[in-house]
């Protein structure tokens, strides 16, 4: 496999852990790849901070100019890689700190099966758990089980953006994520897209820590006052994803609207009806919501 590989990092205002995802890159056992430094208009100093770092000609750092969100961030990055004429994609957010086998394990995959959709690594958080915001589904509703978490290939059907290899042709054939998810479920959204044309894996043996700062997964009813309205997206964005399925994508939406709201009335400590808001605005904004899917254009083929 000679084909060009670029990394795309997103990152914004996490200068630290984003040298240290750099940092852990460069030690990688498969070194034939580029790295490239989407800054969502980050204010902390982060060019300066990784500054020394790109002199390293495989590190490209570009500034989207604004915050574009993690889905136009990746947006962005991606269309950026296909323009520089890269054939294979690895995805991370900046907090993401890859163990130095961590892709070669995924480019031995794609060699011995280049027909692939997109292909997810195991995602452990600090204590050596899985990181439970990047257990992939091999289900709509269903998670990649505990005994399937050491198991070295498993078919699915949902990742994250947390370690995410996926190829310029399943790209070309699907479109690019959506920019206006802006976050939350953009990466669940663009990988049910492939795998619903192409056969998707989970890579056990490539190992990915994520240095989130809690493991607890994102949850409407315990979440600290500043972050609910954060929710309107995952709400908004859920509701897409899930309308897109037909009736077994419906059932699951009514089921989880009342499911949802009950848990916020009973177990809610506090700003009930803050939290109930964003759960009622995303929902149905999100039964209206339908973006364009943006497809890149191959400069390869013209002329």
């Amino acid at each position: 496999m000679v084909e060009k590989i670029a990394c795309v990092v997103v990152t914004y205002n996490r200068k630290k852990l984003l040298r240290e995802n750099l940092l852990a890159l460069l030690k990688q056992t498969y070194s034939r790849f580029d790295i490239l430094v989407i800054d969502n208009h980050s204010t902390d100093g982060t060019y300066t901070y990784i500054k020394d770092l790109l002199e390293n000609e495989r590190i490209i750092y570009i500034n989207t100019g604004k915050n574009l969100g993690g889905a136009g961030g990746f947006q962005y990055g991606i269309k950026i890689a296909l323009e520089k004429n890269y054939d294979y994609l690895w995805l991370m957010d900046d907090d993401s700190i890859p163990l130095h086998d961590s892709l070669s394990k995924l480019v031995d995959f794609a060699k011995k099966n280049p027909k692939f959709g997109f292909l997810c690594s195991k995602v452990i958080w600090k204590d050596h758990s899985m990181c439970k915001m990047n257990i992939p589904r091999t289900g709509l509703t269903s998670l990649l089980s505990p005994n399937e978490y050491d198991v070295t290939t498993v078919p699915v059907i949902m990742g994250t953006f947390v370690s995410f290899f996926v190829s310029r042709r399943v790209i070309e054939s699907v479109g690019l994520p959506i920019k206006e998810f802006f976050i939350w479920a953009d990466d669940l959204e663009f990988s049910r897209r492939i795998s619903k044309k192409h056969p998707c894996f989970y890579i056990g043996d490539s190992i990915v820590l994520h240095k989130c700062s809690s493991n607890v997964g994102a949850n409407i009813v315990s979440d600290s006052y500043n972050r609910i309205n954060r929710y309107f997206y995952a709400y908004r964005n859920e509701t897409y994803l899930y309308k897109r399925e037909g009736l077994k994508g419906y059932f699951h939406l009514v089921g989880r609207f009342p499911f949802h709201l009950m848990k916020v009335l009973v177990c809610a400590k506090n700003h009930k009806k803050e939290r109930i808001g964003q759960l009622i605005n995303g929902t149905i904004k999100g039964i209206k919501f339908n973006p364009k899917i943006e497809y890149p254009i191959d400069k390869r083929k013209k002329g």
